[in-house]
């Protein structure tokens, strides 16, 4: 089963990466795209066919390697 996991930062802290994406995005004309915020992807493929186990491992991973839980949080999806 594979699950991927999207990490982004929190709406409460300062996107650097992003702001720097959005500056350049209306430099190149692209004034339509108002903000930017930037985060990982991870894919897992994982040795269950349970999606309740699958998401529960992904969770875990997340919370204790994948992300900062001060600054980022995630979301899961899981096949």
């Amino acid at each position: 089963m594979r699950a991927r996991v999207f990490v982004t930062l929190k709406p409460s802290v300062f996107d650097p990466q992003g702001k720097t994406i959005a500056d350049a995005l209306h430099t190149l004309g692209y004034g339509g795209v108002q903000d930017v915020r930037q985060g990982k992807y991870f894919e897992l493929d994982l040795v269950t066919t349970e999606p309740a186990q699958a998401r529960a491992l992904a969770a875990e991973v997340a919370d204790k390697l994948l992300a900062n839980p001060v600054i980022e949080s995630y979301r899961i999806e899981v096949d």
